[in-house]
């Protein structure tokens, strides 16, 4: 650390680098500053980027007598995978006298970086990490595990165990772990997932990466919230600081409430709003727009309104107001009342049907009976119908064993419903008939299904409206 705090302090001399130093002392000084930075010194940062800088001028201007000391070939490889530009690694390696295996290990290397994937897997692939020195073979098995991440799942898991076996403590298995928490979620592997989940947090929170883990662990959680449980995903967060915690439960609650997983998105919102040591967020409008989201389709759509229209619109970001104004629309939705005519419209039809079930059943009944006053509740007899209907004897065995489709309610007038005790349930064997020989209507679906879709739509866009992680 010392020697790469002298190097920062000199200033920019490819000479001096060139002259006082060994490529593979230059590349361990970068390795140092890079674990520094995975633990949460971000004060590194340039460091970092002057280290690099000075290394690429260094490999640029190595020879082949240079290479010829294996450390030096093993830099150059460390240099690459850590960030380093592939053209020097490439000009390079193409200078160096070395074993095939090293220079099979540099062309891998080298179409990684490039992006390409399916010739960095093939070059890498007889390369085992565990057999390298413990340097180079790190990396090497954070770069297999990442190209087989999509193609083969199990054994990228299995390579980036070996990463951190490899170099613990240090920013490969800062992202050896990250990417664990990636695959876990997508293998549906719950178990794997929270293990990989509590050591990131546990040793690697204040990583100027960690951003890209949340991301990871809010998509995890939702993909995986039948198999995991919320005490473990309490346990997880409880190692995090307030202010991340918040956020993370704050986006979780979100993202739950859009995919209607509404217990999930209830308990996100609690912790969201419960805070820490008995310090609530419940004055955080994020906190209150978010747990709004969150019970819009459940709780009464008229407190929901009302909290939405007490939050301070000057403390949100665009992206937030946008977000409760959506919110505000939606829920304005769900208490707009249905259309009358489109109500009169579905109860006509409604009404036209029964009267056709009616007829239909009228028609069919026995003459010899015509003029006896009905028998309530008693319900026509079914051969005798189909006797003297063969469509229904036809529509009767087609539906022998299914229920028929009972039409949707109607409010009847008292006088008719007291008229017509026997024609309501004579209706129901003679529905089907009516169903089927009915004209199907493009627009037969029920106003409130109609309504209720356009709402949940709605809900489907708040995700895209919201765009980033709440900032």
């Amino acid at each position: 650390m010392a020697l790469a705090l002298a190097l920062f302090a000199a200033g920019p001399s490819p000479a001096f680098a060139q002259d006082a130093l060994q490529p593979y002392q230059l590349v361990r000084s970068l390795q140092l500053i890079q674990d520094r930075i995975a633990g949460g010194d971000h004060a590194a940062l340039p460091m970092q980027a002057k280290l690099l800088e000075m290394i690429d001028a260094r490999m640029r201007d190595a020879n082949a007598e240079d290479f010829k000391e294996p450390k030096n070939f093993r830099a150059l490889l460390v240099y690459g995978m850590s960030g380093g530009n592939p053209v020097t690694v490439a000009a390079a390696a193409s200078r160096a006298v070395t074993d095939p295996q090293s220079l099979a290990i540099a062309k891998g290397v080298v179409a990684y970086l490039s992006g390409q994937p399916a010739e960095a897997i093939e070059m890498l692939k007889p390369i085992d990490p565990m057999s390298m020195p413990a340097d180079l073979g790190a990396f090497l098995a954070l770069v297999k595990g990442s190209l087989l991440a999509a193609d083969d799942p199990a054994a990228a898991l299995a390579f980036l165990d070996e990463a951190r076996l490899l170099s613990p403590g240090t920013l490969v298995e800062e992202a050896a772990l990250r990417r664990s928490v990636t695959i876990a979620a997508a293998q549906g592997d719950a178990a794997r997932f929270a293990l990989a989940s509590t050591q990131y947090v546990a040793s690697y929170l204040y990583s100027p990466y960690a951003s890209q883990f949340a991301d990871a662990f809010v998509s995890g959680v939702i993909t995986l919230h039948m198999a995991i449980s919320q005490d473990k995903i309490a346990d997880i967060t409880s190692m995090m600081d307030p202010e991340r915690e918040k956020v993370i439960y704050l986006r979780i609650a979100r993202r739950a409430a859009i995919d209607g997983m509404t217990e999930l998105s209830a308990f996100a919102s609690a912790k969201a709003e419960l805070g820490r040591n008995g310090n609530g967020n419940q004055d955080d409008p994020r906190t209150q727009l978010y747990s709004s989201l969150s019970t819009m389709t459940s709780a009464n759509v008229d407190e929901v309104r009302a909290k939405l229209g007490k939050i301070d619109r000057g403390k949100l970001s665009q992206s937030d107001r946008n977000l409760l104004d959506a919110a505000q629309a939606v829920a304005g939705e769900v208490m707009a009342p249905v259309k009358a005519a489109a109500n009169a419209k579905a109860a006509s039809k409604t009404v036209a049907k029964s009267d056709e079930a009616k007829s239909a059943t009228e028609a069919s009944a026995d003459p010899a009976n015509a003029d006896l006053p009905p028998v309530e509740g008693a319900m026509p007899d079914q051969p005798a119908v189909a006797a003297s209907n063969p469509a229904v004897a036809a529509a009767s065995d087609h539906v022998k064993d299914t229920p028929a489709a009972s039409p949707p309610a109607v409010t009847q007038p008292a006088q008719a419903s007291a008229e017509t005790p026997a024609s309501a349930p004579a209706s129901t064997d003679a529905a089907p008939v009516v169903q089927a020989s009915a004209p199907a209507t493009p627009d037969s679906q029920d106003p409130v299904d109609a309504a209720v879709t356009s709402t949940r739509r709605q809900l489907d866009q708040i995700d895209q409206l919201l765009g980033a992680a709440p900032k």
